[in-house]
């Protein structure tokens, strides 16, 4: 599954910046660090954007394609931001088969993005995961640490209004 780039602009801070950069002064020099790094930069910026990428670069003098590819290649790293309410929709063979494809399919409707993105204003990021650990309630979806299960996809605008308003 290929990984998301962000289409929002990156918003780094000053002392955002200067965190990379010590965590880089630290490591620089010795490139069997820089899976450490970079869990340091997205610890510091919550993802890996092209900008964060390129500073790891320069700093660890590393090509950027080896961090782009190393970004995309293990799971743990995101290239998109995530959104103040994160969605994660099951797709586990017990939510699948209860019909988790459709609610998947009625959250990036309603929210207009698809799995791995962020909506434009920062609220709801979504992503489809493969097992959320309750398939006795399955179709399971989470919306940061609230569980929602037995799910129907008319109940997702329901639910996505109640974060909306709050």
């Amino acid at each position: 599954m290929l990984k998301k780039i962000s289409k929002l602009p990156f918003k780094g801070t000053p002392e955002q910046e200067a965190g990379l950069k010590a965590v880089i002064a630290e490591c620089a020099g010795n490139k069997s660090l820089l899976m450490h790094v970079m869990q340091q930069a997205q610890g510091i910026y919550g993802y890996l954007p092209f900008e964060v990428q390129a500073m790891i670069a320069d700093g660890m003098d590393i090509p950027l394609e080896h961090i782009y590819g190393v970004s995309t290649f293990y799971a743990q790293f995101a290239l998109a931001p995530k959104g103040k309410y994160n969605i994660s929709v099951c797709l586990g063979t017990a939510c699948y088969v209860k019909g988790a494809q459709a609610v998947l399919d009625k959250v990036q409707a309603i929210l207009g993005i698809g799995s791995g993105e962020c909506t434009d204003d920062g609220q709801f990021s979504m992503e489809a995961c493969r097992c959320i650990g309750a398939c006795g309630l399955a179709p399971v979806m989470m919306i940061n640490d609230d569980v929602y299960g037995n799910l129907v996809p008319d109940q997702i605008p329901g639910i996505i209004e109640k974060y909306r308003t709050a």
